[in-house]
Order: C-alpha cells, then sequence, then structure tokens
C-alpha cells in the first residue's frame, strides 16, 4: 500500500445528620427513577455503525461517549472491560467517538476506525488506553508513539493510512461529533445504561447501575 515513510506524516496532528443526607443524595437512583433518553434522542444515543464490545444481542447496553486521549476515558477503561468479563453473555458496550482533545483525537479516533476495518479494534482500543501516558500525556501529541503502539497491538500501518483517508470513517467521526452536540454531552467518559444516565456519576456507582439493569433483565 502507502510507504511507511507516509505514516508519521499523517498522523501528526459536620454533622451525623447531615453526613447521613449526604450519604442518601450520592447512592445511585433506582433504574426506575432514572429518566430514559427521550425518543427523539434515540438515533444520536447511538447508531448502527457503532463499535459494539460484547455481544450485539445483550441484553444490557452500555453507552460510551468515548475520547482516547481523555485521561478520565482512561481510568475507566479497566472498569468498563471488568463489567464485559463478569457479564460475557447480558452486557455490551456501544461506542461513540467524542474528540474534544482536537487534532489529537481526531487522529486517535480514525486509527480506532482503521483498526476495526482490520478486525484489530478491541485490541488497538487497549493498547491506546493502557499506554495513552506515553502519546497523549497531558494533552502533548506523540505521534510515533502512537503509531508504534498501534502497531504492537496487530495494526497494519501503512494498510491504517489507506483505510485513514476512507469517507465511510470521515463520516463515521462527523456524525460522532454531531451526535455528541445533540446529545448535550460535555465530558468523557459519559455512560448511558440502557437508555438511562449515569446519575450520579463514578466507577461505583457505573458497576451498581449496571448490576441493578442485568437484574431487571434477568428477573
Amino acid at each position: 500500500m502507502n510507504r511507511r515513510g507516509l505514516i508519521i506524516s499523517v498522523l501528526a496532528m459536620g454533622a451525623a445528620g447531615f453526613g447521613g443526607a449526604a450519604w442518601y443524595v450520592n447512592q445511585p437512583k433506582p433504574s426506575s427513577e432514572r429518566a430514559v433518553v427521550a425518543p427523539e434522542l434515540a438515533d444520536a444515543l447511538m447508531r448502527p455503525y457503532s463499535p459494539v464490545l460484547g455481544p450485539a444481542e445483550a441484553p444490557v447496553t452500555i453507552v460510551e461517549f468515548l475520547d482516547p486521549a481523555c485521561e478520565a476515558c482512561r481510568a475507566f477503561h479497566p472498569v468498563v472491560k471488568d463489567i464485559l468479563d463478569k457479564n460475557p453473555e447480558a452486557v455490551r458496550v456501544v461506542i461513540r467517538y467524542t474528540p474534544f482533545h482536537g487534532p489529537i483525537s481526531d487522529i486517535a479516533v480514525k486509527l480506532l476506525e482503521a483498526a476495526r476495518m482490520q478486525g484489530k479494534f478491541e485490541q488497538v482500543l487497549n493498547a491506546l488506553m493502557a499506554y495513552q501516558d506515553a502519546w497523549a500525556a497531558h494533552g502533548a501529541f506523540d505521534q510515533q508513539k502512537l503509531g508504534k503502539i498501534a502497531a504492537g497491538a496487530g495494526l497494519d500501518l501503512e494498510l491504517a493510512i489507506e483505510q485513514m483517508k476512507s469517507p465511510d470513517i470521515v463520516a463515521i467521526v462527523n456524525q460522532d461529533k454531531a451526535d455528541v452536540e445533540t446529545m448535550g454531552v460535555r465530558q468523557t467518559p459519559t455512560f448511558y445504561i440502557n437508555g438511562k444516565p449515569l446519575d450520579p456519576f463514578g466507577m461505583d456507582e457505573l458497576r451498581q447501575q449496571v448490576d441493578a439493569e442485568v437484574a431487571a433483565v434477568g428477573s
């Protein structure tokens, strides 16, 4: 395909009572009390083309608005993986690209889409998250390390460079950006579980809300 020399250039870019009240307020709301996303936003929440981790027909769907250059997304990634591991038949994760870090994120999400074309999406995603501090530490983009990390996860970089230029990939990234605006997403990661926002936000709360949805569909 393309010369390997093009790879780097294309990648450039007090009181007890008060304490008790606070504890109550911070507990996850029961599943039945959480508002489901409005029907008119259903398409913006999740697209048929979106990458899926886990079984496609799983009854519990986590939608994650994710920026691969986001440090909080990196912190949550092992939690999401653990939830999938513990619920191999019941839970799937749908990824929505949310490139809030500008050109760094744009390149990374296009690289992920190229990885998906090559059947290497999950491997490359895991690698970019595990070694995020090497290629996107505090927003400092290291294109050479990004390429090496992706290649180390099995990506054919020369082929990926051609795939990243695909109108299909450009269209996916642009649609996801539009959906982020429509959904009013302002931070990454943002999670919805079976159409319900993660509220309150946190790692333990994510586990608990997913557990509640799994229990509900299994009852």
